[in-house]
């Protein structure tokens, strides 16, 4: 069937929003609380989001021994010599404004026996800051209630099942996008553009995000002309469960809670890899559970030491997954390997969320501010959508719009990417371990394809893992396994695709 193009005066917006994961929903509520008018589009319904599925938490120094400065501190140290120290000190100082706003809107955290939130500790984290609802269904649990807020905010128009293809752009700037559904591509004029499309997960064969996270706002943004970089940085959670399908992530709280991590014997492993043993960073567990797969041993976690009934309260959802594939999780050993989980990269913002494009802005996983360098802290993904959402609603309103005039719609619609044999190939060429031959291969594989998102964004992921010879934080090449001191330090990658 034919795609009718057409451009009506009517649609036009103050701010359109690209995703309705934990940044978009905020950016739309905050948006209309400073009187703007919003539409928020995002490809499925609202609540088929990667945010809605997160289990860790959100992480503020709010508790009586902590400090946004202590915060910070591990947010650098985990970040390996290549987080922003401006990006990360706005995170966690701005952060706990930003939990506290959570609370306001009515998220119901959960809280110990004399009503205070129950703070949780996980990995890399020198003090307990990790804020939890619903046990480890945190995602869903805040999910739900801006869902709410924004269903019954007359200022916010939602657009369910329609996908932004392409910017209203001149190449200097962004004045809107173009919106497909119901067979019809229209361009939506707005002064500001938020992305905030989520990661690119999903563009391997064994992840715990949902199938429609692959980049596509990272992709259009850099067919669009705006910088992307630190996209060979995707973290690769070390627990999902090794059984089944599609993974299915064991939450880090479990461990924060004194789940151990053992060998086929029994042993715990990681006290010998990391003084602080299982809750070592994320990077740190992902590298010895590789290295035992690798080797041809299986890595379980057990919590049989544990609490029965309280594993139970504190983590129904993990014991209810683990059920259906046949495993107790307050029993048995539950074996565990590692999944493509978190993209750090992601298209290049400021620390007010703007892009190198006028009028476009980007927020959340799709967006990189340089706060997580090399490597995620635990529980500061969440974080980041609020903090940096309010920024780049603030700073959008108050700056001049970009005005396009005849905006000219996409050439064509893009080919259908051959998803399946792509994942299977980034597991193999770009996955936990990479080396210049697979990098290489991949590449050329990639290059034959016909250009589609997930073939542009494993494409960009590819060639900066091919650029960066050295072994730092996710990014681990076999064939580089030192770090190298002349590549510290938040550089941009910029990599080159033909926007034809």
């Amino acid at each position: 069937m034919p795609i009718a193009v057409r451009e009506r005066a009517s649609h036009r917006t103050d701010v359109l929003v690209v995703g309705a994961g934990l940044a978009g929903l905020y950016a739309s509520l905050e948006a209309s609380a400073r009187g703007a008018r919003v539409m928020l589009v995002t490809k499925g319904s609202l609540q088929a989001s990667n945010s809605f599925m997160a289990q860790g938490g959100i992480a503020a120094a709010v508790g009586h021994d902590d400090d946004p400065e202590l915060h910070l501190a591990d947010t650098l140290a985990v970040g390996r010599g290549l987080a922003d120290p401006a990006a990360a000190a706005v995170l966690v100082r701005e952060g706990v404004d930003r939990v506290a706003d959570l609370g306001r809107l009515g998220v119901q955290w959960d809280r110990d026996e004399n009503g205070r939130p129950q703070l949780a500790r996980e990995g890399g984290h020198s003090r307990n800051r990790i804020f939890h609802a619903d046990g480890t269904a945190t995602g869903a649990a805040i999910a739900r209630t801006l869902i709410g807020r924004v269903a019954a905010d007359p200022r916010i128009r939602v657009v369910e099942h329609a996908a932004a293809i392409g910017l209203v752009t001149d190449g200097d700037g962004c004045a809107g996008a173009w919106i497909l559904g119901h067979d019809e591509l229209q361009p939506v004029r707005a002064r500001i553009t938020l992305l905030a499309t989520g990661g690119a997960g999903a563009l391997y064969s064994r992840t715990t995000n949902p199938p429609g996270a692959t980049g596509d706002g990272i992709a259009i943004a850099h067919r669009a002309g705006a910088d992307v970089r630190d996209m060979e940085f995707v973290q690769f959670h070390p627990t999902a469960v090794a059984t089944g399908g599609r993974a299915f992530l064991v939450s880090e709280a479990v461990r924060g809670d004194g789940a151990y991590l053992v060998s086929e014997a029994g042993d715990r492993f990681m006290v010998d890899e990391h003084p602080d043993a299982e809750l070592a960073p994320r990077d740190v567990v992902t590298r010895v559970i590789q290295a035992r797969l690798d080797a041809g041993q299986t890595s379980y976690l057990s919590l049989r030491h544990l609490d029965a009934a309280r594993v139970r309260s504190r983590f129904p959802n993990l014991v209810e997954g683990c059920a259906r594939l046949g495993i107790d999780l307050c029993a048995d050993p539950v074996p565990v390997a590692p999944a493509a989980h978190y993209l750090m990269g992601g298209i290049a913002t400021d620390l007010h969320g703007a892009t190198s494009l006028a009028g476009l802005y980007a927020s959340g996983e799709s967006a990189c501010t340089g706060a997580h360098g090399a490597n995620r802290l635990a529980s500061n993904s969440l974080l980041e959508c609020f903090v940096f959402a309010h920024r780049a609603v603030a700073a959008g309103l108050d700056a001049v719009p970009h005005d396009v005039d005849r905006p000219l719609p996409p050439e064509r619609p893009l080919a259908r990417a051959r998803l399946a044999e792509l994942r299977r190939r980034m597991w193999s060429g770009a996955g936990p371990v990479r080396d210049r031959e697979g990098l290489e291969q991949l590449l050329t594989w990639l290059d034959a394809q016909p250009e589609s998102n997930p073939v542009r964004v494993a494409t960009l992921i590819a060639a900066a893992a091919l650029e960066r010879r050295e072994s730092r934080g996710s990014h681990l090449r076999r064939d580089h396994p030192d770090l190298d001191p002349a590549l510290e330090g938040p550089v941009a990658c910029r990599a080159t695709l033909s926007t034809t």
